[in-house]
């Protein structure tokens, strides 16, 4: 049973309706449900499926590649020495094939891109030299990879002979909330909202995490079982996490750290490095640009300030999970989530983690504002302190088209949120400063997004707007 999904779903099935044949990219993040969506889709029925080999070499990609063209029909055949050749193989196939569309599906493409293996130019060659070509017009070629980069370096942004040639593109992405409870309810989980809330904090919008949850236990049992137990199933997946998707994570890893152990509020490109020792060029900003094209970092500059002053933060929800709390405790303790429930590091982590949340589910906050129709800019602003002010960062800031800006602090709360005197001061300073030093002259309205409301104390009357949990489950 797929949840969610009927978009994508719609859009592969309407490449067979096409009068063309079709080039079809679909990405995201590893585990998010590719595969499985591209095969429920299509019933499992592919003139010829195949699935790259992680870390192999170019020997071994085409001896795979060759044992799944056999395994589709072809007959017994020697193992091709090139991509060339290997695609000719599977010009022969599709040749015998019956008529009608025919599904090609490659799988992990980007691992099938050996160094001077030359697929590229292979791909090229079949698809506008052969598969545009044929009178039949009845090709439907599917590539598929977790490697984020790659496919946009290599097929979305191609300058040679692929540009401009794919007919559709699908980024896959991680489960809603709302899904995610789907999922759960799916499988008889017996899960209230709080507890999906604070799973959705650590897996984040991940089938494939979500699917080792087990009936019959808590949240903390749950956690335990997956992540600090002696045979957790995912005990390995952040190696596992980045060494599939980056050819050499060393570098990558060195920037999540970075983002993991620095200042809540975000790190500067400069600060990364100071505190990373890499070298600044090229190939850090490439480092960079992967891990937000990928989803694990989001960059974000003051709306009306220079792009050179932008701030990074960790936005990957595993992996900010991952070095608060899994790679510090070294699985010393097998029931560590179970007995640090309610302990301090564990809320300040909950904190984090929502606001990260929260960042996830814009659509359905401005969904609860009743302003999805409205043309908005969504940014976040800052401005740094000085000896004259203090500093103020505000995360989330939505510029509205009917003249108002929304000023979004997220706060989770086991209970009702209360805004004491010292939070309604620090509310109070970045009402202020954005008033008056950016650029933007709307009226304002101050929007809290809690799990469980506000407390209507005396400092009540700052809130123009609230937003809760339930509202952030909105489909």
């Amino acid at each position: 049973m797929i949840v969610g999904r009927k978009k994508e779903q719609g859009e592969l099935q309407d490449l067979l309706e096409k009068e063309e044949s079709q080039f079809c990219a679909v990405y995201g993040r590893r585990r998010v449900g590719k595969t499985y969506l591209i095969r429920e889709t299509f019933n499992y029925q592919f003139c010829f499926q195949h699935t790259g080999v992680a870390k192999g070499t170019l020997h071994q990609q085409l001896t795979a590649f060759r044992n799944s063209l056999m395994s589709s029909g072809l007959p017994r055949c020697s193992v091709p020495k090139t991509w060339i050749e290997a695609f000719e193989l599977l010009k022969q196939l599709i040749n015998d094939a019956p008529a009608g569309k025919k599904v090609i599906f490659i799988d992990e493409l980007p691992w099938m891109d050996t160094p001077k293996s030359n697929l590229i130019s292979a791909l090229e060659s079949f698809w506008n030299g052969w598969a545009t070509a044929r009178p039949e017009k009845d090709i439907v070629l599917i590539v598929c990879g977790s490697a984020t980069s790659w496919i946009s370096k290599k097929l979305l942004k191609n300058k040679g002979g692929l540009r401009g040639r794919l007919t559709q593109r699908i980024k896959l992405a991680p489960f809603t909330l709302r899904e995610c409870e789907l999922f759960a309810e799916g499988a008889n989980l017996a899960y209230g909202r709080k507890d999906v809330l604070e799973l959705y904090m650590i897996l984040g919008g991940i089938p494939y995490y979500w699917s080792f949850l087990k009936r019959g236990l808590s949240v903390a049992q749950n956690v335990d079982q997956l992540f600090f137990s002696e045979n957790s199933q995912l005990r390995d997946e952040f190696e596992a996490l980045y060494a599939t998707l980056f050819k050499r994570p060393e570098n990558y890893l060195k920037v999540i750290e970075c983002l993991s152990d620095g200042r809540r509020s975000g790190m500067t490109r400069e600060g990364i490095l100071a505190a990373s020792k890499l070298s600044d060029g090229g190939t850090f900003s490439t480092v960079l640009e992967e891990l937000e094209e990928c989803g694990f970092i989001r960059r974000f500059s003051s709306a009306d300030t220079a792009e050179s002053n932008a701030l990074y933060q960790l936005i990957d929800n595993y992996t900010l999970f991952y070095y608060r709390c899994i790679r510090k405790k070294a699985f010393s303790d097998e029931h560590y989530w179970l007995n640090t429930f309610t302990s301090s590091s564990h809320n300040t982590w909950k904190g984090y983690a929502f606001e990260r949340v929260c960042l996830q589910h814009i659509p359905q906050i401005k969904t609860a504002l009743g302003i999805s129709g409205v043309q908005t800019n969504v940014c976040s602003w800052f401005i740094r302190g000085t000896d004259q002010r203090r500093g103020a960062q505000i995360d989330l800031v939505m510029q509205r088209a009917d003249g108002f800006t929304d000023i979004c602090e997220m706060k989770h709360a086991a209970g009702t949120f209360s805004i004491d005197n010292d939070y309604a001061g620090d509310l109070q300073n970045k009402l202020n400063a954005y008033q008056a030093f950016s650029k933007d002259k709307r009226t304002l309205h101050l929007v809290m997004v809690t799990t469980n409301g506000v407390a209507h104390n005396a400092h009540y009357n700052m809130v123009q707007n609230e937003i809760t949990m339930d509202d952030l489950f909105a489909g």
